[in-house]
């Protein structure tokens, strides 16, 4: 069923500019690295005026800030499919599964955004996505209007909780140091496969996540054990 919301001519026009520029870039980005991105030519495909282009993304960076804030939008997108039946570890499992495939689709992309965030000196503070961004951007996931857009390390941190709630995971599982782990899986595995086998990169995260989850359940069963035989768990 299409969304009952319907953005103005305005606000859709300028949409259309700003996700045109953003897919000519992602089209580049297979053959081409983004230092070496040319803006006329991504200006001369849509086609808008340099100055234009820079109304929309005042630094060529912005571009990828764009991509990945759009992506980690599809990601909770998904997420949110699965937490209607199961929320947690599911819904964690459901993100990297996603993130798997959108890889294979643009197995370059990925390198790009992780140089990006490595090369950030604070955390860049975006614009939140108007509806007609979100409707052009997706029109074929219904719903997509409501997804809260608050990024990655929010709908992990979010489903993390709902798994301790669960019992999936233990009442003291360390949450800051579990997304630490988390978001090393998630960059780290990529970075790892991409060039030699990015096909197993959806094998792989959930290779990871098993002895994650593992290690935190055994963590959790041997501090217990050492309490009852009054034993200290450090070696």
């Amino acid at each position: 069923m299409a969304s009952a919301k319907k953005p103005s001519l305005r606000e859709r026009k300028y949409a259309q500019t700003k996700i045109a520029l953003m897919r000519a870039a992602i089209q580049r980005l297979s053959k081409t690295p983004f230092e070496f991105l040319s803006v006329k030519e991504l200006c001369d495909s849509v086609p808008v005026s340099e100055a234009t282009f820079f109304n929309y993304f005042p630094r060529k960076s912005d571009l990828l800030a764009y991509i990945g804030q759009l992506w980690a939008l599809e990601l909770a997108w998904h997420g949110q499919q699965v937490a209607r039946e199961t929320p947690g570890l599911p819904v964690i499992q459901s993100v990297f599964d996603r993130t798997a495939q959108q890889i294979q689709a643009q197995p370059k992309l990925m390198g790009e955004l992780i140089a990006w965030q490595a090369r950030l000196r604070e955390k860049p503070e975006l614009a939140a996505l108007t509806l007609a961004e979100r409707q052009l951007a997706f029109p074929d996931l219904q719903g997509i209007d409501e997804t809260p857009g608050a990024g990655l390390e929010a709908l992990l941190a979010a489903n993390l909780q709902k798994a301790i709630e669960r019992n999936d995971l233990p009442g003291n599982t360390p949450l800051n140091t579990v997304m630490v782990a988390l978001l090393s899986i998630y960059y780290g595995v990529p970075l790892a496969l991409r060039l030699a086998n990015p096909a197993a990169i959806g094998n792989m995260y959930r290779q990871q996540l098993l002895l994650l989850w593992a290690g935190l359940r055994g963590a959790v069963s041997g501090t217990e054990r050492s309490r009852s035989t009054g034993q200290s768990s450090q070696p």
